[in-house]
C-alpha cells in the first residue's frame, strides 16, 4: 500500500452545508383583509428561492435572490430586517457554491442591519452569525470561526431553550470546526450533545441526525476507531436511503465516505463496491466525464493504486486530470495531486521518461500555491 497517495488524494465529504446549516430566513406570506393570505411579490420569490434551496439548485436560485433583495430593498429601504434576511439569502447561495467572495460581504452587511434594528441577541442574528462563521470555517479562518458559533450557541440556547434543533445546528457547526483543528476531544461531545437534541426535537430517523452521526462516524475515522465509526456510517446510510432514495446526493455522501472506511481497514473490495456504484449513479445523473464525479474518480483511482492495480488506475487519472484542467484550468496547483500519482503509474509500468515529465509538472504546479 501507498500512504502518501492515499493520504494526499482520498477524499472524505463532510456532511454539512445543505442538511445542517441554517435555511435561509424566509419570510412566509401575510396575513391581508378578513384574513384571506396575500402573496407579495417577496414572497412568491421568496418561495422558488426556497425551492431551489431544497433542491440544491443553488446557481439557480442567485437570480432569484438577487432579485429578492432588489425587491425588498426597494419596498423597505436600504436598513430595514427584511433586506438583512434577503442579504443573509443571497449571501447562502454564493456560500453553497463556494464563491466566499461574494458571500462575505453579504453576511457583514446583514448582521450590521440586524444588530442596529433589533436586538444584538435576536434569533436572526444568531442564524447570521453562525452562517458567516461557517463561511470562516470552510476558509480555514478557525479563529474568526468560533467566536461567532460560540456567540450563536449562547443566544439559541438563551433564546430557544436547551433542546431546540437550531441549537444543535450551532453545537454540529462548531463540532466540525474543532474537527477540522485536530481536536476530537473537545468535538466529540459537541456531536453527540447535537445528536441528541436533534433526535428528542425531531426523531431517531431525521436527516439532521443522520447528518450528524456521519459527522461523529467520520470523527471516529480520523482516530482509527473503526469500530465505532462503522456502525454510525451504516445507520447515517439507511436513514438518507430510506428518506431520499438510493440515488440521493445525500446517500452518495456517505456511500462516498464509507468506501473510504472501508479503505483505511484495508477492506478495498469492499471500498472499491461502494465507489463504483457512486460513480455509476453519478455518470447516469451528469454524464460520463463532468465535474460530479472528479472526486469519485479520485478514490477509486486511489484505491486499485494502493493495491498495485496500476493498469487499472491509470485510466481514472486520466480521466481526473481532464475533468480538472476543463472545470479548474491546465495551471491550477490542486491538479498536482493527480500528476503525481500519474507519475508513479507511469513509473510502475516502465515508462519513466512519462512519469519524469508529470512529475515536473506537477512540482511547477505546486510552487505555485
Amino acid at each position: 500500500m501507498n500512504p502518501r497517495v492515499s493520504r494526499d488524494v482520498l477524499r472524505w465529504v463532510v456532511v454539512a452545508a445543505a442538511l445542517v446549516s441554517a435555511a435561509p430566513a424566509l419570510r412566509s406570506a401575510g396575513q391581508g383583509v378578513g384574513g384571506q393570505l396575500q402573496t407579495s411579490p417577496l414572497d412568491t420569490l421568496n418561495q422558488r428561492l426556497l425551492e431551489h434551496y431544497r433542491g440544491g439548485r443553488y446557481a439557480e436560485g442567485i437570480p432569484v435572490a438577487s432579485e429578492a433583495l432588489r425587491v425588498a430593498e426597494t419596498t423597505y429601504g436600504a436598513q430595514h430586517p427584511i433586506v438583512a434576511e434577503s442579504l443573509n439569502n443571497l449571501a447562502e447561495m454564493y456560500r453553497l457554491l463556494g464563491r466566499f467572495a461574494e458571500a462575505k460581504p453579504l453576511y457583514e452587511r446583514a448582521l450590521r442591519i440586524a444588530e442596529t434594528s433589533s436586538s444584538p441577541e435576536g434569533i436572526f442574528v444568531a442564524a447570521v452569525l453562525s452562517n458567516l462563521a461557517d463561511l470562516y470555517r470552510l476558509q480555514g479562518a478557525y479563529a474568526q470561526a468560533e467566536p461567532l458559533y460560540r456567540r450563536a450557541i449562547v443566544t439559541r440556547e438563551k433564546l430557544l431553550g436547551p433542546e431546540h434543533a437550531d441549537l444543535a445546528q450551532s453545537l454540529n457547526s462548531l463540532a466540525l470546526l474543532k474537527a477540522a483543528e485536530d481536536k476530537p476531544q473537545e468535538a466529540e461531545p459537541l456531536y453527540q450533545r447535537a445528536m441528541a437534541i436533534y433526535r428528542k426535537a425531531l426523531g431517531d430517523e431525521d436527516l439532521l441526525v443522520a447528518a450528524t452521526m456521519g459527522n461523529l462516524a467520520e470523527l471516529y475515522r480520523s482516530q482509527q476507531k473503526f469500530a465505532q465509526a462503522e456502525p454510525l456510517y451504516a445507520k447515517s446510510l439507511a436513514i438518507a436511503e430510506k428518506k431520499l432514495g438510493p440515488e440521493s446526493q445525500t446517500v452518495l455522501i456517505y456511500l462516498n465516505n464509507q468506501a473510504l472506511l472501508y479503505a483505511a481497514q484495508n477492506k478495498p473490495r469492499d471500498a472499491e463496491r461502494l465507489l463504483q456504484r457512486v460513480l455509476a449513479i453519478k455518470e447516469k445523473m451528469y454524464g460520463r466525464d463532468t465535474a460530479a464525479s472528479y472526486t469519485t474518480l479520485e478514490n477509486l483511482a486511489t484505491v486499485y493504486q494502493d493495491q498495485g492495480r496500476y493498469r487499472d488506475a491509470e485510466p481514472l487519472w486520466q480521466r481526473v486530470l481532464a475533468i480538472g484542467e476543463k472545470a479548474y484550468g491546465s495551471d491550477n496547483p490542486a491538479l498536482a495531486a493527480p500528476l503525481e500519482a500519474m507519475a508513479e503509474a507511469a513509473k510502475k509500468l516502465g515508462r519513466a521518461d512519462e512519469a519524469a515529465r508529470l512529475q515536473e509538472r506537477a512540482r511547477q504546479l505546486t510552487r505555485r500555491r
